[in-house]
């Protein structure tokens, strides 16, 4: 298995859009939590959500794409981009995964 880190920005009206998916999005995260190593908003230095950060194991990238194509902040428009890389981790406790 490998780590795949999802960096999600918001776009227009994401205060509004990340309520309205709240509920699906914590059912969708539970549904695949064996997959979530860790999952959480980025906030900026006013501490209003601008975005969240997903690290992932999956098998590919094909396949934790899938997954969070599926997230309902995808599909309901909270976030506007998402860049996705393998992690590696080096140091830490995900190193010897």
């Amino acid at each position: 298995m490998a780590l795949f880190c999802f960096y999600c920005r918001d776009g227009e009206d994401s205060e509004t859009l990340r309520a309205l998916h709240l509920k699906e999005q914590r059912k969708h995260m539970a549904e695949h939590s064996e997959n979530y190593l860790a999952a959480g908003p980025l906030t900026n230095k006013q501490g209003e959500f601008v975005g969240s950060l997903l690290i992932i194991e999956a098998e590919d990238e094909t396949s934790a794409r899938a997954m969070v194509n599926d997230d309902p902040y995808v599909t309901g428009g909270v976030w506007q981009s998402i860049r996705v890389d393998k992690f590696e981790p080096v140091k830490g406790r995900w190193k010897d995964r």
